[in-house]
């Protein structure tokens, strides 16, 4: 009991949170690391990001970590996403369920810029230098079934961002409950994300040779993209071999406007996935739409081999397809 109270509470706070601190236009464009935002696997990203309240394994350290509470055994993942503008985002991670403790679980999701060329105020065509800017993040994170119908995760990340000679370090953290009703597959989830300090960057890079003197400018700090979700997860079909489920979610950010998420997944057998989504903002600018994908499982022994892909409509730039490999045992 003190349980559902615990998770009742944590969802009146949330709401009222949201109404005080929700997207500003005006804010737009001036929180930093970013790649915070970048989705992982192409389960949730088919779906929409519509899985707070759905999802298990892996993929829930970035959607949900309190979804990692559903992993038996151990689960191994690695996605490949060509992001835009040339910039590919790789995220490796492994989740294990130890007995009568938990979940515990680890990632890294690294983002590579590619090559580019210095340029400064002396040399605008450039220097003939080459850098290639990386950004990193390494999560740790727990996951415990609290009770039959509650679970609760936790993740922490350090965030580092490598932009040739100047560079940028920082934590932030998700808590995360999903909450089932018991009534035909429906679920309650709820996530913060990305709660931390402000970031600043500082490096050789900053130096300057003022009047002789050689001066070191200190960067302005900046805040991280932060959000509170809230998602609801209904099983629309379980006949048979076949299931479906229809999600969706709200997400109040911090540094853009209000985002709705929608998604469905059909699964045939339990081995093969077929799944849409749409992510809705009236933001001025967004870029993002309609989104598909699919996944086939093969049981090799007592283990999977998880094999999927997703599509995402992305305006302006190439469109997103994100590989996902899983390997659980």
């Amino acid at each position: 009991m003190r349980y559902k109270l615990a998770f009742v509470v944590m969802i009146l706070l949330v709401m009222s949170v949201t109404t005080i601190y929700g997207g500003s236009s005006g804010r737009i464009g001036t929180a930093g690391a970013q790649v915070l935002r970048v989705p992982v696997g192409s389960r949730g990203s088919a779906m929409g990001g519509a899985v707070i309240a759905d999802v298990s394994g892996v993929e829930a350290m970035y959607w949900n970590p309190a979804g990692l509470a559903n992993t038996y055994g151990t689960e191994v993942m690695f996605t490949h996403l060509p992001y835009l503008a040339d910039i590919n985002v790789n995220y490796f991670g492994i989740a294990t369920n130890i007995e009568d403790f938990g979940v515990l679980a680890a990632s890294a999701k690294v983002m590579l810029v590619g090559d580019m060329e210095e340029t400064t105020q002396e040399f605008e065509d450039g220097t003939g230098r080459i850098f290639s800017p990386s950004i990193s993040v390494i999560s740790i994170s727990y996951a415990h079934q609290m009770t039959q119908k509650i679970s609760f995760g936790i993740t922490s990340k350090l965030i580092y961002e490598d932009i040739f000679e100047v560079s940028a370090t920082g934590v932030a953290f998700d808590v995360g409950f999903i909450y089932d009703l018991g009534w035909r597959g429906t679920a309650v989830g709820l996530t913060m994300m990305n709660y931390g300090p402000e970031m600043s960057y500082s490096g050789d890079g900053f130096n300057r040779i003022l009047n002789g003197r050689q001066v070191s400018p200190k960067s302005a700090s900046f805040d991280i993209p932060s959000s509170f979700n809230i998602g609801v997860s209904h099983g629309m079909v379980e006949s048979g071999k076949n299931a479906a489920v229809l999600n969706a979610n709200y997400s109040s950010n911090n540094f853009s406007d209000d985002l709705w998420q929608g998604g469905a997944e059909y699964k045939y057998d339990d081995k093969y996935s077929l799944r849409a989504g749409y992510n809705y903002s009236n933001q001025d600018g967004w870029i993002y739409g309609l989104s598909f994908g699919g996944g086939v499982e093969f049981e090799i022994g007592e283990s999977r081999l998880v094999l999927e892909y997703s599509w995402t409509e992305t305006e302006w730039f190439d469109n997103n397809q994100y590989f996902t490999f899983k390997y659980q045992f």
